[in-house]
């Protein structure tokens, strides 16, 4: 197999991010997930919001180096998304909310390589921990995370996760 770089993405990577992110040809995040119907994002948001003076997240992306002498270009392969987040407890952290390699790269590390990157990131940036969240029935990648150190906070602290869609969000502030 050919090197796999992981960096920063780059603004000229967002096609490749979307096209891991929406249903292709091939099994991608979303169909993964089995929420393909949820992706609501476009190339032009990932642009907007990624880069920039004050970008709402920061991407790593896991490239392959053509082996010498290979007549294919480097190529993205996955990717880890993240941002910055604030516990009144513990400080700044960081919220890896997608990591994604794609099934025909799976079982090399590549996944491992992401999340190292990202705990050097955190590490760097004086962070206490990182988060993430996985769908229940991903039993694969719970083992995974746990088996790289990560603590299931549903099993340890009985944690729940929660979100506000649009309408009650528009509910909340009164529109």
């Amino acid at each position: 197999m050919a090197f796999v770089h992981i960096r920063a993405a780059k603004e000229g990577d967002c096609g490749d991010l979307m096209r891991l992110i929406r249903v292709k040809k091939t099994s991608e995040l979303a169909e993964f997930e089995k929420l393909s119907d949820e992706v609501k994002i476009s190339e032009e948001d990932l642009r907007a919001h990624g880069f920039g003076e004050n970008p709402s997240y920061h991407c790593l992306v896991a490239e392959i180096l053509p082996a010498p002498g290979e007549r294919q270009g480097p190529r993205i392969v996955g990717y880890g998304l993240y941002f910055f987040i604030y516990s009144t407890w513990k400080g700044r952290n960081v919220y890896l909310e997608d990591i994604y390699v794609m099934p025909e790269y799976r079982g090399q590390g590549i996944g491992s390589k992401i999340i190292k990157k990202v705990a050097e990131v955190a590490l760097d940036q004086g962070c206490s921990h990182f988060r993430l969240a996985v769908l229940e029935w991903n039993t694969r990648a719970i083992d995974f995370y746990k088996t790289l150190g990560a603590q299931d906070l549903t099993q340890a602290e009985g944690w729940h996760a929660f979100r506000f869609e649009e309408e009650a969000m528009r509910k909340l502030a009164g529109r």
